[in-house]
């Protein structure tokens, strides 16, 4: 699922590293070499928001971590950017480096995500564009 080609697009470029023989897909963040703050998504100018400093190098955060916060959402939003399926959900998942993120989160029934869950990264397709390509972006679902 996380190749991406011509009938795959990711939603935005640079969120995720596809997956390896030896590992699944990874998100992209930064982290600063002088205070050790860890952001995602990236800070692509380099300067460090917490010591201020142009000290950011790219590294590959934790796949894994755990559901902080839950939201089932049962309508679209507002405006007509959202393309994907309703209901749908999304939550902050605490990656065991320490960064805390905001993600769409997924599962088989929605009803069983619950806070404390252990989560893991996936690729997943969001929707179809215009073309009819599938565009995917980065997910958590419960570890079984």
């Amino acid at each position: 699922m996380s190749e991406i080609g011509p009938e795959k697009i990711p939603l935005r470029e640079g969120f995720w590293a596809s997956a390896t023989p030896e590992s699944g897909p990874r998100l992209i963040g930064s982290r600063c070499t002088n205070c050790g703050e860890i952001y995602f998504p990236t800070k692509p100018k380099g300067w460090c928001v917490h010591c201020q400093q142009p000290t950011l190098e790219n590294m590959l955060l934790s796949p894994r971590g755990r559901l902080a916060a839950v939201t089932l959402v049962r309508q679209p939003p507002a405006g007509g950017f959202y393309h994907g399926p309703v209901p749908y959900a999304y939550g902050m998942v605490d990656l065991s480096d320490g960064v805390r993120l905001v993600s769409q989160l997924y599962a088989e029934d929605l009803e069983t995500l619950q806070a404390g869950q252990e989560a893991e990264l996936v690729i997943r397709p969001l929707c179809e564009d215009e073309q009819g390509r599938q565009v995917i972006t980065f997910m958590f679902t419960p570890v079984a």
